[in-house]
């Protein structure tokens, strides 16, 4: 991450620097997005000197006579980084920059969250250098180095807090590799405030059913398959009379019943059985 991206003042710190009482800074956290742009119940929201520098300018249009809502506006299109830029993402992965890579994807995810780093970049990305190797029959290191560094930014993304309940595993069935969609998951969830257990690439359903002794009840299972090969309706069934099964990836496609699993198409589909607290 940029190092002038980078979340280390406390409200109170900020304040003091900027001259504005922490009450103000709170109001326009709330009312106009100025500020920490993500925030989990029980921590701290942290200001980069991103930030700051989006609240000295607010102040200063405020100073010569802006409306707060307008300065707010202003002040964030001056600092923050393009929506949904997936041609630069694409440069950097053409390139093999990983260092590009895991700084673009990571400030992309600080100030549009999870979700739309997901489904505006990474998965429009990934389209393009599929298309690319369908026409050039290479590129795979491309995809590869893409995929570590969207693993590595979404591991990134902070936890729940201790206190709360670790209700959802995410787990690849049996054979299954594919991991990258739960990473994303696992760090929008933990942008919500939800606790999950992360189990990863090939599960088999001996373990899934231990885990579930192991987490806050009622649990939900998140199984993924990428492939028809990796469809285990087996698994499903292991853990369906004890858990809430959710089934993400295409290789659930080419089973006639998944019950008592229910399809997730999305990031966004999953993500709505959590809402925002």
């Amino acid at each position: 991450m940029d190092d002038a991206d980078t979340p280390r003042y406390t409200v109170r710190v900020v304040a003091e620097r900027v001259g504005v009482p922490t009450a103000t800074l709170r109001s326009w956290s709330q009312r106009y997005g100025v500020g920490p742009p993500q925030h989990i119940p029980g921590r701290h929201r942290l200001y980069s000197e991103n930030d700051v520098a989006v609240v000295q300018y607010m102040c200063e249009l405020i100073a010569q006579g802006s409306r707060p809502r307008s300065a707010a506006r202003l002040a964030i299109e001056s600092i923050m980084l393009p929506r949904g830029d997936v041609d630069a993402l694409l440069a950097a992965a053409m390139d093999l920059d990983p260092a590009a890579l895991v700084r673009m994807l990571e400030a992309h995810i600080r100030h549009f969250g999870v979700l739309d780093t997901w489904e505006l970049v990474v998965r429009p990305a990934y389209k393009s250098i599929v298309e690319l190797q369908a026409e050039s029959g290479g590129c795979i290191e491309v995809e590869h180095a893409l995929s570590w560094a969207v693993a590595r930014a979404m591991q990134r993304v902070q936890l729940a807090p201790p206190a709360a309940p670790m209700s959802v595993i995410l787990a690849c069935t049996a054979n299954e590799s594919h991991v990258l969609a739960l990473e994303a998951l696992r760090a929008a969830l933990g942008e919500r405030g939800y606790g999950t257990l992360m189990l990863g690439a090939d599960v088999p359903p001996a373990a899934l059913r231990d885990s579930l002794a192991r987490v806050t009840p009622p649990a939900t299972v998140v199984l993924w398959s990428q492939t028809a090969r990796t469809a285990d309706v087996g698994a499903v069934r292991a853990v369906g009379d004890r858990a809430e099964v959710l089934l993400g990836g295409n290789g659930w496609d080419s089973v006639e019943s998944v019950d008592p699993g229910v399809r997730v198409a999305t990031l966004g589909e999953a993500l709505d059985r959590w809402p925002v607290p």
